[in-house]
């Protein structure tokens, strides 16, 4: 039965849901036991979730049910009941009972899917071509594409010239904060492998994963499955790899790994939310291969970047948001991409639960939740200013004026610069904001704070000082 549009939004919902659960279970237990979940209608305030199996349906209502009710209920703030099923989705609708088979033949769920193999839970909705692209991810997005398209398994006769420089990015370490599209740009390379080289024996786990796997196998004397899986395949990625931190046994057996892949050409891609340097304690060898390759790094996107993806995002869940709620967002939405995603479905939700236009006031309301503990713009602005009248001993109201005072001036160039990097406003708002006409002013007054900064270190404590004042850090 072809899912309604309503339901899709649910399900949209039931997935941002399914991440807050982050702070509670592992990214292996959610994607074990509610992965497949699916929501197949909404009635009477009743969400029924439909199971892919009998063995999952009766976990989840056993283990997990007071969880997703209470996800629900915080979320679209509705008192509402879950019920978990397994069975025909069409008699489930006539009757709206869910249909449990309990005869159902046992599937294991821990089941080794194999290397390569099209059942593997590749996301193939993540590609290069809706990867929004700025000046904070332009160079890992084109490492990655170049990556894809000359892995380093590739025979020689196959490759260009730019194909035999590409071989030598092997490993490929793509390092930034949580949510920016590091996962999507992984898997955007799975999919580009896929299409030019469909037997490609690909493999992607996450560094969790690949530490559970270790012990399981470990524990049944079945290392050598283990090793056959890891040393055998074309390409392999592993995300967050951040955690290799402290796992000695972990270390050894991924030391090993990569050196039999990387001595067979095979390709591996890596990604952490920070650079090697900083992965401690990690071992040398391995610290020392992760910088074999090349190292990109994505940062938080600017507010050219978050307007872009907004829109995309808006696009993507079928909502239109005016001109004011966009500005607003794009402004206030400034640590990654996932708090865009959040918000925007969020937004759709009430569009659908209420049936009114997204307005201002509702957008506010929507995303005051989703700044986890972050002020918004406005209120940072406000402690910029009264961080600058106290340090520099002038009012907002000279800061706004058109004298060119030094030490108004003076004061107007940290205001200008403390802005920027505090909020990421666009030069022509920070312009706005300080009543000037010509936002050059605005990019004048940064570099002259910037050159200040390298060569007095006395200033440059102070501006910390400001900074961690105005944050409350």
């Amino acid at each position: 039965m072809e899912i309604s549009e309503d339901l899709k939004e649910l399900n949209l919902i039931w997935d941002e849901i399914k991440k807050s659960f982050s702070s509670e279970l592992s990214e292996t237990t959610i994607e074990l036991w509610f992965g497949g979940l699916v929501i197949s209608d909404f009635y009477k305030n009743v969400i029924y979730l439909r199971a892919p199996s009998s063995l999952k349906a009766k976990i989840v209502r056993e283990k997990h049910l007071e969880r997703i009710k209470r996800g629900f209920c915080e979320y679209l703030g509705l008192d509402v009941d879950v019920s978990v099923f397994y069975g025909s989705e069409n008699v489930y609708r006539i009757v709206h009972t869910p249909v449990v088979i309990e005869d159902e033949p046992y599937i294991n769920p821990n089941k080794e899917v194999e290397v390569g193999s099209e059942q593997f839970p590749y996301h193939f909705e993540y590609t290069f071509d809706n990867f929004i692209v700025g000046t904070s991810n332009n160079f890992a997005h084109a490492a990655c594409l170049g990556v894809a398209e000359n892995p380093a398994f590739l025979e020689s006769d196959k490759r260009s010239s730019a194909g035999e420089i590409m071989r030598t990015f092997n490993p490929l370490f793509i390092h930034g904060p949580s949510g920016l599209g590091k996962t999507h740009l992984l898997h955007a390379i799975i999919n580009k492998i896929k299409t030019k080289i469909p037997d490609a024996k690909i493999l992607y786990i996450t560094c969790e994963g690949f530490t559970n796997q270790l012990i399981d196998h470990l524990s049944t004397n079945s290392m050598s499955l283990f090793k056959e899986k890891y040393r055998k395949c074309d390409v392999l990625l592993i995300d967050d790899v951040q955690f290799l931190q402290g796992k000695k046994s972990t270390q050894e057996e991924f030391f090993h790994t990569f050196n039999s892949l990387y001595e067979d050409h095979k390709q591996i891609i890596l990604t952490s939310d920070r650079p090697p340097k900083e992965i401690s304690p990690l071992d040398d060898r391995i610290r020392t291969r992760f910088e074999w390759g090349l190292i990109a790094d994505i940062q938080p996107p600017d507010s050219e970047l978050r307007l872009a993806i907004i829109k995309k995002k808006a696009e993507q869940v079928g909502i239109e948001l005016p001109e004011d709620v966009l500005e607003y967002l794009a402004d206030n939405l400034r640590s990654n991409v996932r708090q865009i995603e959040g918000a925007i479905k969020k937004l759709a939700a009430q569009k659908f639960l209420s049936g009114k236009e997204i307005t201002f006031e509702l957008a506010k309301g929507c995303i005051y939740e989703l700044l986890d503990g972050e002020d918004p713009v406005k209120i940072i602005i406000n402690k910029i200013f009264e961080s600058v009248e106290k340090h520099c001993e002038v009012t907002k109201e000279d800061i706004l004026s058109e004298t060119r005072k030094a030490e108004i001036a003076f004061a107007r160039h940290v205001t200008a610069f403390l802005i920027k990097e505090m909020t990421g406003l666009s030069y022509p708002k920070i312009a706005k904001t300080l009543n000037r006409r010509n936002h050059t002013t605005c990019i004048s007054s940064c570099h002259f704070i910037e050159e200040r900064l390298e060569s007095d270190k006395e200033f440059a404590a102070e501006i910390n000082a400001m900074k961690k004042e105005i944050s409350g850090k």
